[in-house]
């Protein structure tokens, strides 16, 4: 199948843990200032709903970062695009911490979005050295580094910040997001080696992705896959707060102890469990298996109403979500061919980007006009469709395996 070589490149492993430090960093560097957007809208003097936008206009941004550079970077290389686009976001950051007006703070997160637009760029450096029946096994590991950054993250930024000093006290941590992301951008220019050999491949026209995704069963059942799982992983974590304050009287203290906990779960999944289970059942399987999870830890949420069944179905959701998406990009990465590599992984990122901006607003209206219990039993609605769209692809991966092992008799 187009996308597929029979092996490694030389030296994966170490390339692929240099990679994921990478990600790491970046991650940890974007992640630290999400929980000061708030405080800091504030001492810009912004409406809550100003605020809210501080959080989308980096998705926004994030979702033509991720279309544009990974669609260049099956032209010029992978390292090339981690190192300039990485360098401008850490700028971007920089000019973050000195804005003292919203219109400016909103136009430099949309830049910011832009430039750290290059997730689908790392997950097609991962397939470029990594053999095809291992993909999903690497993207886990690659999970688990954006995971610990987005954990590690916010508590730095925590940390460092000083909001009763104002806007003045919002710039240490800013500045060591862009500390972060320098050295992630260093990092990838004295370490990563480039994997498009070459590095002149003819370059995709803008349609060609999408033309691909579009008229390729399989992979566009796999994009419908990934924006209901993202955007239901996404709106359930945004509810939870409020449904546990609702119904337990929960703070942030109870859901932020609930979240390292998630975060632990899924990197434990995401390292551990993976690998084995995509050898045994095959990545198809393997998302049929965590869709079914995600669908019984959302549904059984309002129906056993309890803190501690609470915390035991987010984090069975987290372990849901953490089998599902690594083995849908796998798959993804897998049908795609090496020169439409990036730009097919860009548009995949690009595709959660925007579920993530879309679903949490709706299920939060879902939240406002029908009651609390209600987005959970929605969510798992949509789930229970990607439940079916997700046998389709266990048939269609079937076919395909039957064809290539009569092929190759």
């Amino acid at each position: 199948m187009p996308g597929e070589t029979p092996e490694a490149r030389p030296g994966f492993r170490g390339s692929l843990l240099l990679l994921l430090v990478v990600v790491f960093i970046n991650i940890a560097g974007f992640s630290l200032i999400l929980p000061l957007l708030p405080f800091y809208g504030q001492a810009l003097d912004a409406s809550p709903f100003a605020v809210t936008t501080l959080f989308a206009a980096y998705s926004l941004g994030n979702i033509f970062g991720e279309i544009f550079w990974g669609r260049l970077s099956d032209k010029v290389g992978r390292r090339r695009i981690l190192i300039v686009a990485i360098a401008c976001a850490a700028l971007s950051y920089v000019a973050f911490a000195y804005a003292s007006v919203l219109w400016l703070a909103l136009l430099i997160r949309v830049i910011s979005g832009f430039f750290s637009g290059t997730l689908g760029v790392c997950q097609s450096y991962i397939a470029d050295i990594t053999p095809p029946q291992d993909r999903a096994k690497s993207f886990g590991y690659f999970g688990a580094a954006f995971n610990l950054g987005f954990a590690l993250g916010p508590a730095i930024g925590g940390l460092l910040a000083r909001p009763e000093l104002g806007l003045v006290g919002f710039r240490l941590p800013i500045l060591v997001a862009a500390g972060l992301a320098g050295a992630a951008a260093l990092w990838s220019f004295l370490v990563l080696k480039e994997t498009r050999v070459g590095g002149t491949a003819q370059v995709q026209k803008w349609g060609d992705a999408l033309k691909f995704v579009s008229t390729h069963s399989l992979v566009m059942r796999l994009f419908i896959l990934a924006f209901i799982a993202v955007g239901a992983f996404a709106s359930m974590e945004a509810v939870f707060g409020l449904w546990t304050e609702h119904n337990f009287g929960w703070s942030t203290s109870e859901v932020g102890l609930t979240f390292i906990g998630l975060g632990a779960a899924g990197m434990f999944v995401q390292i551990f469990l993976i690998g084995p289970l995509v050898r045994r059942f095959g990545e198809a399987r393997v998302i049929v298996g965590g869709l079914t999870v995600l669908f019984f830890s959302m549904v059984l949420q309002p129906v056993l109403r309890d803190p501690i069944a609470a915390v035991a179905l987010m984090t069975c959701l987290m372990v849901g979500h953490s089998l599902t998406f690594p083995n849908l990009g796998g798959l993804v990465s897998r049908s795609a061919g090496s020169d439409v590599q990036g730009s097919v992984n860009g548009l995949l990122m690009a595709n959660n980007a925007l579920s993530r901006i879309v679903t949490p607003p709706f299920f939060g209206f879902v939240f406002t006009a029908a009651g609390p219990d209600y987005p959970y039993f929605v969510c798992a609605g949509l789930i229970a469709v990607a439940v079916f769209v997700a046998l389709q692809v266990v048939r269609i991966r079937t076919a395909e395996e039957a064809e290539k092992a009569e092929a190759t008799t």
